[in-house]
């Protein structure tokens, strides 16, 4: 299979108007008339995904974070970045990023956990006027699709909704770490707090912590957050549960792999076994001893 039938079937799910100005999605690195047999899906490229890849024979990965993040202007051995767009040459391996626009698709990671926590009326929390169509339900099993199909609002950043019975912060963030299977989460607001509206910002969402509040929402579910947009949320009255970037985007990235198998039967598809989280959560022995 070419390159560039991939490409357009992960353009057509990931509309390119759903990007964010400053982000860097699609296509790459490599050739659109190369053949493809084999795709590995990770949350970012790094030197072990590079090397995994490499070694197992992928002609494509399709990475959630662009690679490289930040622009270069030489590709050398000097750097990690060099010597790992090095690997990816060597080998012939191309690279395709949805980032944002994965966010925020019809079934896109933002909407993926507000049915992890059982939202209702569930609509994008800052529209963008992208209006959701059929095809981008194509390659989802029968029970997603007919989960979204009747969502009809315009797409955009992140999403917002309601959870079917009213609860804590403290049950909520329970819930999360149950969800993630997570040892530690970070948390703004008190346990008792009630909370009925729950906005969703995967990744590095903290830059909508004003639209959150203003939309109504009691809580926000994001992956990380800066000291001083915790500041904010908390003057808000909006609280904050944080359990890692990589917690609240990797998953994706496996139910993508399957998605994308499904649509090319041809194709061997998997989610990198290699790719670890870079911060791990450590039980000091001060923490052990209470």
């Amino acid at each position: 299979m070419k390159l560039q039938t991939i490409v357009e079937y992960l353009d057509k799910i990931f509309p390119q108007e759903l990007a964010e100005d400053w982000d860097n999605v699609g296509l790459l690195l490599g050739d659109r008339n190369q053949r493809v047999r084999k795709v590995l899906t990770c949350l970012s490229i790094d030197a072990s995904v590079a090397r995994e890849a490499a070694a197992e024979g992928y002609e494509l990965i399709v990475s959630h974070h662009p690679f490289p993040f930040h622009s270069a202007k030489r590709w050398t051995s000097d750097t990690p970045e060099g010597r790992i767009m090095l690997t990816l040459l060597g080998a012939g391996i191309a690279a395709y990023s949805p980032h944002t626009t994965h966010d925020d698709a019809f079934f896109g990671i933002n909407r993926q956990l507000a049915e992890g926590l059982g939202l209702e009326d569930v609509k994008s929390l800052v529209p963008k006027g992208v209006v959701p169509t059929r095809e981008a339900l194509d390659g989802l099993d029968d029970a997603d699709a007919r989960l979204v199909a009747t969502e009809s609002a315009p797409l955009g950043i992140g999403r917002i909704g309601a959870l079917r019975t009213p609860t804590t912060l403290k049950t909520l963030f329970e819930r999360v770490a149950n969800m993630f299977q997570s040892d530690g989460i970070l948390v703004v607001g008190d346990d008792e707090k009630k909370i009925k509206k729950v906005a969703i910002g995967c990744g590095a969402a903290d830059n909508f912590i004003g639209d959150a509040a203003k939309a109504g929402a009691d809580a926000m579910l994001v992956g990380e957050a800066r000291f001083h947009a915790c500041m904010e949320a908390r003057a808000l009255g909006l609280a904050l549960v944080m359990p890692g970037h990589y917690a609240t985007e990797r998953f994706a990235m496996t139910i993508l792999a399957d998605r994308i198998g499904r649509k090319f039967p041809e194709l061997q598809v998997k989610s990198s076994a290699a790719e670890r989280d870079p911060i791990r959560f450590v039980a000091t022995s001060r923490r052990q001893s209470r």
